[in-house]
C-alpha cells in the first residue's frame, strides 16, 4: 500500500497495544512512522476517500430515480448528503479495513483544520472500526511534536466536521443551481462558484475601471540642487511643488475621468508654462525655506500566515499561489516547517525562544527585541488558529544546514520563512526622515517652491534579516531604501545645477496580480486563505482569467458571466453578502449555528444572514428559479465598448465559438474576429477599425489562374488559412455532395497580412506528390498536418524537420527517410529549439522552447510543459518557464488507462448494504 509502514503484529504482552495511524499523504506517513515505535502502523488515505457524486454515473442505482440525485444532496430531508467512495479509492478502503483487523486502536492523524477533520470523519464513517478511535493532531512533523500528539489524542470535533460539510453542500447547491443558467444563456461548460464568481468579478471590475479611465496630463519641474563643495552629498534632487503659494497638481488630484477632483486648490501646469518657469529659473538664486527632521521607527513584520506567505512568495520569488502552496506542502510533510494552512500569526513560546536565540547568535544581542514579540492579529473570517508558518522544531535549522536536502523551490521558500520568523523577534529599525522646502523667484516674477525629502537608517534592526518586497504592479519604496540629503539649515543659499520640465500622465489602476488579489480578498473577507490558491487556479483553468506577465486579465466570457450575475443574481456576487456568508459558516464551526437550520434558510429562504441576504430574500432556489427565462442571451453576451467615428456602437459579442466584434453598417451586422491575446482595456477604437478592415469573409489575394476561382485568406477558429471561393452554381447546386472548396492552413512563418497569392496557391496544391517508392511502387506525398509537416506512404507517415521541406524534399531524400527506423515522440524530427532560456532551478539543466505536436512547450530534457494560451515564445521569462516545469512535475506522470477488464464469473449474491449517506 502507498505510504504503508505496516509491520507484523507484535506477540502481545503488557504495553504492546497496536495502533493504526492514518494520515493524508504517503510522504507524511513515511515521516511520521520514523518517529513512532514498532507498535504503530502508519497508512495514507491519499486525501479524501469519498465525496458527493461527480456526475450521474457516480450515483448508486438505489438513488438514481430520486429528484435530488443530481445534486447529491437530499434538500427535503435535512440536506442529507449522498457520499460515494471514489472509484480510485475503493481498493485503498479495502486495504485500510484489512489493516484494522490487526490493531487495537485507530488514530486519525489528518490535518487539524476543517478539511482534515472532515477527512478523519469520512474515514470513520467508511471504515466503521470496531476498535477505539482517537484524533491525533499536530502542527509540525518533528519527533517531539509527533510523540506528544500520540500521547495526547482527542475526540473528533463535530463542529468542525459540520462546518466543512456545510461548505461542501453550499458549494454544491450554488454550483449546480447557478451553472446551468450560464450554460443556457452564455455558453456550455461554464461554471459558477460561491467564491470563484466573486473573485472573477473583482478582476472584471478592475478591467472595467481601466477601460473607462481617462488619462490626464500635467507638468512639473525636477531640479538638481547644489549645496556647495563642503556638502555631502553635494547635489541632491528636488521637485517643484508650488507656484505663488498654490500647490502644483499631481496624479492623485485627478479622478478616473481625467478631471480635477475639486477637493483642493491646485494649479495645473501645461508644457508651455513649465518650460517658461524652468527657463526663468536659470541662474536664479534659491535658498532653504525650512528643514524638518523627524526620527522614525519601523516594527518587524508578523510571521507568515497562509495569505501573507502566498503574497510575499508571489512578489519576492515570482511564485504563483499554487506553486507556493505545493512547495510549502512538501516542506511541511518532510518536517521542515509548521502547518502551512493557518490564519494565525502567533508563535509558540518555544518558537519565540528559538528565533530570539538564533537572532542573537547571528546578529548580536543589540539586534534582538528587548521583550519577546507576540503577534495576535487575526484576519476577518479566520479559520481556526494553529500557529504561524515557521521553521519546524525547537531549534531552527538555518537555510545553509538544509540546502543539500531541498530542491531549488523548497530552499527559496524555506529561506524566506526562516528569515521572516527570525526577523519577527528582532529590534525595530530606526532612522531619520528629512523634509526640505526651497524657495526662489523666477525671472517671470513667479515665486516657486521646491521640495526634497531624505531618509536614512541609523539602526537596521530587523532589516538585517528580512525586507519585504514591494508589489511590482503597485509600485512603492522598500523599507530599506535610503535617500540621503546634505546637512542643510534655514536660509542657506543653494544653486540650481540642472533643471528639467517633465510631463506626466495619470495611469489607470493596476491590474490585479495573484498577490494583490489575495490581499484584496482577505481584506474583504471573501473565502478562506487556505482556498485562495485553488480559487485563483480555478478562474484561470475555466478561462475566466489569463495572465499577461504577472497581471491577471479577464476574458470577454468573464465579462458576460459577471454581467449576468450582477444584473440577475446580484446578491450571489455581492462582496458584503459573500463575506457575511463566511461569518455565518464560521458560526457553524464555533457551534453557534445549527447546520441544517442554516442550510434550509439559505436554500429555501428563512431568517438567516443580514437584511437583504439570500436567505431573507427567499433563498437560493427561488432566486435562481424565477425569471431565468426572461434573461435575454443576446443582451447578456453583448458588451458595449464605444462609438466609432460615425457614431455607430461597437460591441463585443460572446458567441458559442468565442468573442467577436460587431457593429451595424447600412442596416447589416459587420463582424470581426478578436485576437485571444488582446486585453479588453487595450481594445481601442483604432484597433477595432483595423480588425474590421480584415472582414470575416477574408482578404482577397487574387484569382487562381487555373480554376478561375477567387483565393482569400481568412482567420478561422483553428487559426489562419487560405481557401477558394467556389462559384454560386457549385455552392447552390442540386447535387447532394457539392464540391468543397480547397483549404490550406498558413505555415507558422506566414501571416494573414503578408501571405501572397503565390503562397496561397502553394498551400492549396498540397498534398504534393514526391514520387513513387522504387521498391513497392507506393505513392509518397508531402503534406502539412495538425502536428506539422510530414511524408505519407500508404498508412506509414514520417515527420519532416521543417515546413519548407514539403516543397523541396526529393524522392531520393524521401526514400532515405523511410529507410531509417521509424522514430516516435521526442526523437522524431530533431528540429532546432525555438528559443533558448536559462537553467531550470530544480534540475540545473538549460531550458529551451520547442515546437511539439500540440504547440510550443518548454523542456529541460527531463520534464516537458506546454506553454499556455497566454504565454508567448518570444516573451516568456525564465521564471515563467521554471514555473510551468514545476507545475508539470507536481502533477506527476500521466496515468495510462488500464485495459478493459473481462467480466468476472458471477458469484453468489451477497446481502446488499446501503451506501454510507451521511453521519447518523
Amino acid at each position: 500500500m502507498a505510504g504503508s509502514t505496516r509491520t507484523r503484529k507484535s506477540s502481545g504482552g503488557a504495553g504492546s497495544t497496536r495502533r493504526l495511524v492514518i494520515v493524508e499523504s504517503p510522504t507524511k506517513a513515511r515521516k511520521i512512522a520514523s518517529y513512532l515505535g514498532s507498535n504503530f502502523v502508519v497508512e495514507s488515505s491519499r486525501g479524501h476517500i469519498r465525496d458527493l457524486p461527480r456526475g450521474a454515473a457516480d450515483v448508486p442505482a438505489k438513488f438514481k430515480g430520486q429528484a435530488w440525485a443530481r445534486l447529491g444532496v437530499d434538500v427535503d430531508h435535512d440536506f442529507e448528503p449522498l457520499y460515494v467512495v471514489s472509484a480510485d479509492k475503493k481498493s485503498l478502503v479495502t486495504e485500510l479495513k484489512e489493516a484494522l483487523k490487526d490493531v487495537d486502536e485507530l488514530y486519525l492523524a489528518t490535518d487539524g483544520d476543517r478539511e482534515g477533520e472532515a477527512i478523519a470523519w469520512h474515514l470513520l464513517e467508511t471504515l466503521k472500526p470496531k476498535v477505539p478511535v482517537r484524533r491525533m493532531v499536530f502542527h509540525e512533523i518533528t519527533e517531539s511534536a509527533i510523540q506528544a500528539a500520540a500521547a495526547n489524542p482527542r475526540d473528533l470535533d463535530q463542529d468542525l466536521v459540520d462546518a466543512q460539510e456545510t461548505r461542501r453542500i453550499l458549494d454544491r447547491l450554488y454550483g449546480y443551481e447557478v451553472s446551468p443558467v450560464l450554460w443556457k444563456k452564455v455558453m456550455p461548460k461554464l461554471s459558477a462558484g460561491r467564491v470563484q464568481s466573486v473573485a472573477t468579478r473583482l478582476v472584471v471590475e478592475r478591467e472595467r475601471e481601466r477601460m473607462k479611465f481617462v488619462s490626464a496630463s500635467y507638468w512639473d519641474i525636477s531640479a538638481q540642487m547644489d549645496a556647495g563643495a563642503d556638502a555631502a552629498p553635494r547635489q541632491f534632487g528636488a521637485r517643484l511643488v508650488a507656484v505663488d503659494g498654490t500647490r502644483l497638481a499631481t496624479g492623485r488630484d485627478f479622478g478616473s475621468d481625467g478631471k480635477l477632483t475639486g477637493k483642493a486648490d491646485v494649479v495645473v501646469l501645461d508644457e508651455q508654462q513649465a518650460r517658461a518657469i524652468a527657463a526663468g529659473l536659470e541662474n536664479a538664486p534659491v535658498k532653504v525655506a525650512s528643514v524638518e527632521e523627524k526620527p522614525y521607527s519601523r516594527k518587524p513584520y508578523a510571521p507568515f500566515m497562509t495569505s501573507t506567505l502566498q503574497q510575499e512568495a508571489g512578489r519576492k520569488l515570482r511564485f504563483s499561489a499554487d506553486r507556493t502552496m505545493r512547495t510549502a506542502q512538501k516542506l511541511y510533510e518532510n518536517g521542515y516547517i509548521t502547518y502551512m494552512r493557518t490564519d494565525s500569526t502567533t508563535l509558540s513560546e518555544t518558537a519565540i525562544n528559538a528565533a530570539r536565540t538564533q537572532a542573537t547568535d547571528l546578529y548580536g544581542a543589540q539586534y534582538v527585541s528587548p521583550q519577546p514579540r507576540q503577534y495576535n492579529r487575526k484576519v476577518k473570517n479566520a479559520q481556526e488558529a494553529h500557529e504561524a508558518i515557521r521553521p519546524a522544531g525547537e531549534v531552527f535549522r538555518t537555510p545553509g544546514q538544509v540546502a543539500a536536502e531541498l530542491d531549488a523551490d523548497e530552499f527559496k521558500l524555506y529561506e524566506m520563512i526562516w528569515q521572516r520568523t527570525i526577523a519577527s523577534q528582532m529590534a525595530d529599525a530606526r532612522g531619520n526622515t528629512t523634509s526640505v522646502r526651497i524657495q526662489g523667484r523666477a525671472a517671470t516674477g513667479q515665486e516657486v517652491t521646491f521640495a526634497a525629502s531624505g531618509r536614512t537608517i541609523t539602526f537596521a534592526g530587523f532589516l538585517k534579516a528580512y525586507v519585504e518586497t514591494v508589489d511590482a504592479e503597485a509600485g512603492g519604496e522598500s523599507d530599506d531604501a535610503e535617500s540621503r540629503l546634505p546637512q542643510l539649515v534655514k536660509d542657506q543659499a543653494l544653486t540650481i545645477a540642472e533643471l528639467s520640465a517633465d510631463g506626466h500622465t495619470t495611469s489607470p489602476p493596476s491590474r490585479y496580480t495573484e498577490p494583490s488579489l489575495i490581499k484584496t480578498m482577505e481584506e474583504l473577507g471573501i473565502g478562506r486563505p487556505s482556498t485562495y490558491s485553488s480559487i485563483i487556479s480555478t478562474i484561470q483553468d475555466r478561462g475566466y482569467v489569463w495572465k499577461k506577465g504577472a497581471a491577471l486579465v479577464p476574458s470577454w466570457v468573464a465579462f458576460a458571466v459577471v454581467g449576468l450575475l450582477e444584473v440577475h443574481f446580484g446578491r450571489l456576487v455581492d462582496y458584503d453578502f459573500t463575506a457575511a456568508l463566511e461569518d455565518e459558516l464560521d458560526g457553524i464551526a464555533a457551534g453557534r449555528q445549527q447546520r441544517t437550520t442554516w442550510l434550509s434558510g439559505f436554500y429555501f429562504g428563512g431568517s438567516v444572514g443580514p437584511d437583504g441576504s439570500i436567505g431573507r430574500s427567499g433563498g437560493l432556489k427561488k432566486l435562481v428559479g424565477t425569471g431565468v427565462e426572461d434573461i435575454d442571451p443576446r443582451e447578456v453576451n453583448s458588451i458595449p465598448l464605444f462609438s466609432d467615428a460615425e457614431g455607430r456602437t461597437v460591441v463585443v459579442r460572446v458567441g458559442r465559438f468565442g468573442p467577436y466584434l460587431e457593429r451595424e453598417v447600412d442596416g447589416a451586422a459587420q463582424r470581426a474576429n478578436l485576437p485571444d491575446d488582446l486585453p479588453p482595456d487595450e481594445l481601442t477604437a483604432e484597433i477595432a477599425e483595423k480588425l474590421f478592415s480584415t472582414p470575416q469573409e477574408g482578404r482577397s489575394l487574387g484569382t487562381d489562374p487555373v480554376s478561375g476561382n477567387e483565393i482569400v485568406a481568412k482567420e478561422g477558429r483553428f487559426g489562419p488559412y487560405v481557401t477558394e471561393v467556389l462559384p454560386e452554381a457549385a455552392e447552390n447546386g442540386s447535387s447532394k455532395k457539392a464540391p468543397k472548396p480547397r483549404t490550406g492552413s498558413l505555415f507558422k512563418s506566414m501571416s494573414l497580412d503578408t501571405v501572397t497569392l503565390e503562397d496561397a496557391l502553394k498551400l492549396l496544391s498540397l498534398p504534393r506528390v514526391v514520387g513513387k517508392d522504387p521498391e513497392t511502387g507506393a505513392e509518397i506525398t508531402a503534406q502539412n498536418g495538425r502536428y506539422g509537416p510530414y511524408l505519407k506512404k500508404g498508412t506509414d507517415s514520417r515527420s519532416l524537420a521543417s515546413e519548407d521541406q514539403i516543397f523541396t524534399v526529393t524522392l531520393d531524400e524521401a526514400v532515405k527517410i523511410y529507410a531509417e527506423p521509424k522514430k516516435r515522440g521526442r526523437s522524431a524530427a530533431a528540429a532546432p529549439p525555438l528559443r533558448e532560456l536559462g537553467n531550470d532551478p530544480v534540475s540545473g539543466k538549460p531550458m529551451v522552447i520547442k515546437d511539439g505536436r500540440f504547440g510550443p512547450y518548454v523542456t529541460d530534457g527531463e520534464a516537458n510543459a506546454s506553454l499556455r494560451k497566454t504565454d508567448s515564445v518570444e516573451t516568456i521569462t525564465d521564471e515563467r518557464a521554471a514555473e510551468l516545469l514545476a507545475e508539470k512535475r507536481a502533477k506527476g506522470p500521466v496515468k495510462k488507462k488500464a485495459p478493459a477488464k473481462k467480466p468476472a464469473a458471477k458469484k453468489p449474491a451477497a446481502a446488499k448494504k446501503a451506501p454510507a449517506k451521511s453521519k447518523s
